[in-house]
């Protein structure tokens, strides 16, 4: 999937996308004695302040996570971020996540936001922080993840990934058999919490509302049909281009990468296609 700092909120820094400014550790004062600027600092507190720009008009009294999206960026920029007070990170590639789950602090909270192979749930599951898989796409997944969390006794919060576009490149179940998979994953799985929908949009130069509006009829049908609560789950969609969008059209959860960490060197990534 292609300003001054904000008031301090307290629902914003709880989600882990509050003022960037506001949780100093040590190594952001040691940046500071040294009298050097947290790069990312700017960056942060710009994408922060959007989101609450569109909070404040339509006068949600939910207030978007904002997940930091750092494939293909080193460890060193994640805990730059991370310095800044933000704790909320999105992982596409297995190897990538383990490598980094390891090396960097462990109350960061990983989603896994990729595509994940059966044969590689073992390794994603088994990171100590993952917080949330955002992409299960197939009922055969969700049953090897259900099993892998119950051989791990954990308990693993799960998004249904729906395919919104109809692109063939994009994974997700279709809108069509969306209600039918929600249905399997709190019937079937019970290592895995049932935490929502997500969706990748349509990959355009001018933000288009057609995929994020097909998730949230989605939601309504998840709701009518099988009597879920929707208002206590995550609408995961919106990007680096089209997340104040999606937030007007009720996201709960905004995946940004190169708006907040800069472009990506895809040189040695074969066939890559990305909308981060």
């Amino acid at each position: 999937h292609p300003q001054p700092p904000m008031s301090q909120d307290p629902a914003l820094s709880a989600s882990g996308s509050g003022d960037p400014g506001s949780n100093k550790t040590a190594n952001a004062d040691e940046v500071k004695q040294r009298g050097e600027e947290n790069p990312l600092k700017p960056k942060f507190e710009g994408i922060t302040k959007r989101m609450q720009v569109v909070v404040d008009e339509i006068k949600s009294s939910r207030k978007p996570t904002l997940v930091a999206v750092s494939k293909m960026k080193p460890s060193e920029a994640v805990k730059e971020a991370y310095d800044l007070g933000h704790r909320h990170f999105g992982e596409n590639y297995v190897q990538e996540l383990v490598k980094k789950s390891k090396e960097l602090p462990k109350d960061i909270k990983w989603h896994f936001i990729g595509h994940l192979q059966s044969n590689k749930a073992r390794h994603v599951v088994g990171i100590e922080n993952l917080h949330m898989l955002e992409t299960l796409d197939s009922v055969k997944l969700a049953n090897i993840v259900n099993r892998i969390s119950g051989e791990m006794d954990k308990k693993l919060k799960v998004l249904v990934q729906v395919n919104t576009s109809g692109e063939s490149q994009k994974y997700g179940v279709s809108p069509a058999d969306c209600v039918a998979m929600v249905k399997h994953v709190i019937e079937n799985c019970q290592n895995l919490i049932f935490s929502g929908l997500m969706t990748i949009g349509d990959y355009s130069a001018i933000p288009k509302p057609d995929c994020f509006e097909r998730l949230n009829a989605c939601k309504t049908k998840v709701e009518k049909e099988l009597g879920v609560d929707m208002s206590k789950k995550e609408m995961s969609m919106g990007m680096s281009a089209d997340f104040e969008l999606a937030i007007k059209l009720g996201s709960t959860s905004v995946r940004v990468g190169s708006a907040l960490f800069g472009a990506r060197d895809y040189s040695k990534k074969k066939k890559v296609t990305s909308y981060y």
